[in-house]
Parts: C-alpha cells; sequence; structure tokens
C-alpha cells in the first residue's frame, strides 16, 4: 500500500473517494437483493419442472412394461438442439430457453406397435423438460457466480474501503489540525521575539 500523503490535496482525494464508495454502496445492495431474488425464481422453476417429470414419469408407470419391448424406440426420436437467446438480469448475461428440438425418424406404422407414438411424444416432453433444467442450470450458476462477486464487491466497501479512507481523512485532518497549530505557535513566538527586539532597540 502506498505511504499516506499528509497533504490539503490527499483529503480531498480521500473525501471523494469515500463519497464515490458510500454512492456505489447502495448500488451494490439493491444488485444483490435482485440477484437472490432471481435466484429464488430460478430455483422455483426449476422444482416446477422436476414436478412436471415426475408427473409425466407417474403417467407412464401403467403402460412402462412396453418400452421394454424392442422397437426401436431409441432410434425413433432424438434431441437434435437446445435453442436458447441471451437474456440479462442485473448484468449479467443468461440463457434462455427457446424450444428443443427433436429429430423423429420415419418409421412403418404397420411394422410397429400403436403405442409407439404416445412413446415419442412422451419422450419428447421429458426431452424438452430436460433441456429446460440444463438451461435453468446454466442460468443459477451464472447467477450465483455474480452474487458472489456483489458481496464480495459488498464487503470490501464496507469492511475495507469506507473504514480505510474514514482513518485515512482522521489523520490527515489530525496531521494538518497539528500543523496549523504549530503554524499559530510559531507565529505569536516571531511576534514575540520582534516584540523584544523592538523593545531592545529602545533600551
Amino acid at each position: 500500500m502506498a505511504k499516506l500523503k499528509l497533504t490539503k490535496q490527499e483529503l480531498k482525494n480521500q473525501r471523494d473517494a469515500l463519497q464515490r464508495f458510500l454512492r456505489f454502496l447502495p448500488t451494490l445492495e439493491l444488485k444483490k437483493d435482485l440477484l437472490v431474488k432471481e435466484i429464488r425464481v430460478v430455483e422455483d422453476t426449476l422444482a416446477a419442472r422436476d414436478a412436471d417429470e415426475t408427473r409425466v414419469r407417474q403417467g407412464l408407470a401403467p403402460w412402462l412394461k412396453l418400452f421394454s419391448e424392442p422397437v426401436g424406440l431409441e432410434d425413433a426420436v432424438r434431441l437434435r438442439e437446445i435453442r436458447t437467446s441471451e437474456g440479462n438480469i442485473a448484468g449479467v448475461r443468461i440463457p434462455v430457453f427457446d424450444a428443443a428440438d427433436f429429430a423423429v425418424a420415419d418409421y412403418d406404422l404397420f411394422s410397429t406397435p400403436l403405442w409407439l407414438d404416445a412413446a415419442v411424444a412422451v419422450v419428447q416432453e421429458l426431452g424438452t423438460l430436460e433441456a429446460q433444467r440444463a438451461v435453468l442450470r446454466r442460468q443459477r450458476v451464472l447467477l450465483q457466480h455474480e452474487l458472489q462477486i456483489t458481496i464480495q464487491r459488498i464487503n470490501l466497501f464496507e469492511k475495507v474501503k469506507i473504514p480505510e479512507c474514514k482513518e485515512n481523512i482522521r489523520r490527515i485532518q489530525i496531521y494538518l489540525g497539528d500543523q496549523q497549530a504549530n503554524a499559530v505557535a510559531r507565529g505569536k513566538i516571531a511576534k514575540l521575539k520582534l516584540a523584544d527586539a523592538q523593545i531592545g532597540s529602545f533600551v
């Protein structure tokens, strides 16, 4: 850390820095609150998608055994692409889920079981839910990372920078006050010496 200059200019610099930190701190607090709120929204949405998957899987229970039949379901449908756009929350760029695109193979309706169409639709639904959750998990990671950085900045301002500026201002003010008192004392001594010299010249 650079040595503190005990000057009026440095006093002004420290006061300006203190005002800057005090002005930025409420903005950081607001950002922190917004990030915490958005992380909760993402977690609630994730929980909702989990509940949706549980509901879909429970709906499969009566005909789950059919999935074990070798009808080539894994070849009939596959996830081709997860499409996302870009969102912005409190200055954090996050992916936003748009759609999940599936490649559905052509299959012979006469040689495949009747339930295959329904199974393809369910696989697409489950795949879409998993794609949504993957994007939401990425959002959560990005938002939590930004929250951590914001909290570190708040702590830096509150626990280091603001107290440091206040202490520097106090030290400079004491030094400048002492310098002013010394100057006044030196002035009085010089005045007394001058008065003594003038009296001595008359004697």
